[in-house]
């Protein structure tokens, strides 16, 4: 099977050969080709060309388009700065004036940093044809907290919701124009990413943030591709309402427990993780490294696929990546 049939497989209730293997990589990407995270932020052609090598070194089954949080939030007007080793820094166009009137509806394939993932999956569809295709737009509170800076946001939740909600509708009808147009243009799949959202209460969750992420979801669905959210941090208190969302994949970063997900969530979710990044995978040996993927394999019970809880880190040994990697077959 190639990487796609068997990442799809899993998807559609089949019996892959083996367990796919879906890490998400950035800045160790970018340097793994001696290029470096700025460059790899600003330029399409670095971030496939450091995907798919990473890809065939390492026995991926998919590749990604994700570099850091600020797609969206440059069309929305904020100014962007590369770091060579670090993620882009970026203004917030909405952290000390608050009328979305000033606030603009971007156009995916008009604003310059939207259009550059596009490319992305244009150019992955062209080169990628064995692997699968993830395209990533950031969820509501996430984006509405880079608008506003994650305090602010917090803030707009408890004290005014009525404007925390209007300003997310905006980013969901963003999401969803940048959704389509990756979808478009080759991507099977699109991540969501909303970090922030662990840092919240149920209640906070599921009346204001988790109704918009289904938005997301549906819109992601009608448009014929699938869905992998990705929430940083202890989301155990969120389970409930992740669960009434229909995502596809669910990432599971390390501190949460896979059996307890795997209770809230059913038969049906692929769920994938969740190694530490940091302890087990920068740090960790080989050996740990597969003994932890065959825990995280028992616990989750299938569907499963292969990943760290976060972002493969900068620095981290080639011989660990591969150990995670390393090809395992589908249980009986």
């Amino acid at each position: 099977m190639t990487g796609r049939e068997r990442y799809m497989a899993v998807l559609e209730g089949r019996r892959p050969d083996l367990v796919p293997r879906i890490p998400i990589l950035m800045q160790f990407a970018a340097e793994y080709i001696g290029s470096n995270y700025g460059t790899f932020a600003a330029d399409f052609r670095v971030l496939v060309r450091a995907n798919l090598a990473c890809a065939q070194d390492f026995g991926f089954d998919q590749v990604s388009c994700i570099s850091d949080p600020y797609r969206e939030t440059q069309g929305f007007g904020a100014d962007i700065q590369y770091m060579p080793d670090g993620v882009p820094r970026a203004t917030r166009p909405l952290e000390h004036d608050r009328d979305l009137s000033k606030l603009p509806r971007p156009n995916p394939m008009e604003a310059e940093r939207m259009r550059d993932r596009i490319e992305a999956c244009r150019a992955y569809q062209r080169l990628a044809t064995d692997y699968s295709i993830l395209g990533w737009i950031e969820g509501p509170a996430a984006e509405a907290a880079d608008l506003r800076g994650p305090v602010n946001f917090i803030y707009d939740l408890v004290d005014d919701p009525d404007y925390a909600a209007e300003l997310m509708d905006r980013c969901v009808a963003t999401g969803v124009d940048f959704a389509r147009a990756q979808i478009e243009h080759g991507a099977d799949t699109i991540g969501i990413g909303d970090a922030i959202a662990s840092q919240l209460s149920p209640d906070l969750y599921e009346t204001l943030v988790q109704p918009r992420e289904r938005q997301l979801v549906d819109a992601i669905h009608a448009a014929g591709a699938r869905v992998r959210l990705h929430i940083c941090g202890d989301i155990t208190h969120l389970l409930p309402g992740i669960a009434e969302l229909g995502v596809d994949i669910l990432d599971v970063d390390h501190m949460v427990d896979l059996s307890a997900v795997r209770a809230a969530v059913g038969p049906q979710v692929v769920i994938a993780g969740n190694l530490d990044p940091a302890e087990a995978i920068l740090r960790g040996t080989p050996e740990k490294i597969r003994d932890g993927v065959r825990r995280c394999l028992e616990a989750a019970g299938l569907p499963f696929m292969v990943t760290a809880g976060c972002e493969i880190p900068a620095g981290t040994p080639h011989q660990n990546l591969r150990a995670l990697c390393e090809p395992i077959e589908w249980p009986a």
